[in-house]
This record gives structure tokens, sequence and C-alpha cells, in this order.
């Protein structure tokens, strides 16, 4: 029968653990002790075996720490003058603790804590797990409601880190892009200006190359790599961010649809809770929406509870997507299927 495999540890949980076992000491931790006990390395611990290779994983993390601006002491023991097995470590409440005039409540610790989320599996992960780290070990622990539904915002769009470089650079891409209802991807050739993120999705502000048009792409829509040219562009004044988002947002005011509920549904319950979402009858909503296809899947996702009232653009590709779902699931002869025009989730 093979060995139980033995439970990985994040290595950000290993050097909050050890950084909470050497603030809890005043005499210090020996190395043995440390090994044997502090969660991420007693799961590894021999006490009959060889160590070495749990002994270097700790010189890295005492180093690790000390980046941290950790204030890692070293004690040598009078009695053992030189031996390295014999040396105790700590850290000093007193030097690490924050200074009386710097404080975190919960929210900002809240809010310092879903900063770090954000990128958790983004290009900034290493960063930002370090800086949540000396911020929990810095004893900023907050019992928020908001964490337990933290958004696990993503930046992993293969897209985004080419699209990120050229912008920094300030060069030309190119890529294959799939607007919904094409058939076939489309070739664009741009200038990135702006890499934002509107209602969790990553977009890129971008001049078009030949027209000077400036466009916004959803990273997700963008298929296969993003080419990374070396022709220069310079970006055009007012193509920044701010100006990005600000135009997605009048996008998402100008536009709404008018959907028909079931009372104490999954779908009333959510989609009143959309940012603007207003009430024009007991089981009727307005709703509002930057791009109709990405909205039409939310809808249907819902099945028969959401009916869409208009517009009927939105109305037919909700009803396309539903069509769809019972082709694939339903042996009932097509030319029964192809009758389907409506019912409580169309």
């Amino acid at each position: 029968m093979p060995a139980a495999r033995t439970p990985r540890v994040p290595v950000e949980e290993r050097l909050f653990s050890l950084v909470l076992a050497l603030l809890a000491t005043d005499s210090g931790l020996s190395k043995t002790e440390i090994l044997s006990t502090v969660q991420g390395y007693r799961q590894k611990y021999s006490r009959s075996g060889d160590n070495a290779a749990l002994e270097r994983q700790f010189e890295r993390d005492k180093d690790d720490i000390r980046e941290l601006g950790v204030p890692l002491e070293t004690i040598d023991d009078p009695s053992a003058a030189g031996n390295n097995q014999a040396l105790r470590y700590r850290i000093p409440r007193g030097a690490y603790e924050l200074p009386d005039d710097i404080a975190f409540s919960s929210e900002e610790t809240a809010l310092l804590t879903l900063a770090a989320m954000v990128w958790r599996e983004g290009s900034l992960s290493h960063e930002s797990r370090r800086a949540l780290l000396k911020l929990r070990s810095l004893g900023g622990s907050a019992s928020v409601p908001e964490l337990e539904y933290a958004p696990r915002l993503r930046s992993r769009d293969a897209a985004f880190e080419p699209l990120r470089s050229a912008l920094d650079r300030g060069v030309v891409v190119r890529f294959d892009y799939l607007k919904p209802g094409d058939e076939a991807a489309r070739r664009r050739e741009v200038a990135p200006a702006a890499l934002v993120q509107h209602h969790g999705r990553w977009l890129v502000s971008a001049v078009e190359i030949g027209t000077g048009a400036v466009k916004t792409f959803l990273l997700s829509r963008v298929v296969g790599p993003v080419q990374v040219t070396s022709t220069p562009f310079a970006r055009p004044d007012g193509a920044t961010a701010e100006r990005a988002l600000a135009d997605l947002e009048q996008v998402w005011r100008d536009r709404t649809a008018t959907v028909r509920v079931e009372p104490l549904s999954d779908a009333e319950t959510r989609l009143g809770k959309r940012r603007g979402t207003t009430r024009v009858a007991p089981d009727a909503l307005t709703v509002h929406w930057t791009d109709e296809h990405l909205l039409a899947d939310e809808l249907a996702s819902f099945g028969p509870e959401v009916t869409v009232l208009e517009p009927e653009s939105l109305r037919a590709l909700v009803l396309g997507r539903l069509t769809g779902v019972l082709r694939a699931h339903d042996t009932t002869p097509s030319s029964v299927v192809d009758g389907v025009t409506g019912g409580t989730g169309g």
C-alpha cells in the first residue's frame, strides 16, 4: 500500500506560521523545535531521518522574512558557541509592532486584503502574497463579512501579459478577435492605450491602426497568441484608463433591459442586487448592461426563472441559447424543437 502523500502547505502559510511562532517566544526557538512543530515544516520533519532539505528550506525562509522587513534575531547559546544547531531564533515584538501612531481599522484591513486578492492569480501574485503575509503577521486580521464573499478577480487571460508589455513599451500588437455572431476570428492590428477592468472583466482600449479609431476589446475574446511587434506608437492625448472606464460607464448607463423574474428565485435575488437595477413591477426588473451577448449568457443561465421583455434583440439571443441547450440534450425530433418559440425562459 503506497504511503499517504504529505499535504502541501502553501509557502505564504508556512512563512506566516513561522512569523507567528517566532513572535510568540521570548527565549527563542531552536531549529529542531521549529522544524518539528511549525506548520509547513512539521509535515515533512523526520525525527530519525535526514532533514537536510528541510533545513535548507528554513534557511531560505529566514532570508525571505528578513526581506519583508521582519527583525529576525539569532541568539547564540553561550554553552555551545559555534554550534549552529544550538542557535535560537525569535522576533522581538517591540521591534516589529506597528508604531503607536499607525493602526488599521477592520474595514481598512479588509480593503488591503481585497486588494491583494485581486491579483492572487495574476501577474503580481508573488508580490501581493508577500504583502498580504506581512499585513497578516502585523496583526491585521479582520472579521469583516465582505471577506467571505471576496471577489477572485482574474488577470489570467492569455492576452493580458503581452498586452501589458506592449502598453508599457508603446508598441503595436496583432491578434485574432472573435466577435459574437461571427463564424471566424478577424485579425486586428492595434496600439494598446489602456488595460481596464469593468464589472469583473478585463478589456483593452486600443487605437486601431489604419483608421485611428479608439476601440475596446474584451480580452476573453482574443483568440490565440498576441503578437507584440517592435513598431512604436505614441499614445494619443486622452487615451487613458480613466477615459476608457468613463466611456464604458456611459454605455452601461445608456443600455437597459427589462426582464420578468420568478418571485423569490435565484434570478430575482442576483439580478436585483446588480448595480443600477430598478424594480418596475412586482415581478419585473430593469437591468443595465454593456455587452448584449454577455448579458444573454447570464440570463440564459437562469433558465425558466427569467423572461426577457425587451429589447427584442436580447430576447432573441437568450432564446437562441436556450434552444441550443434543448437541441443538445433532447432526443425529440428536430421539427418539434424548431417549433420552440417562447416559454418562461424566452
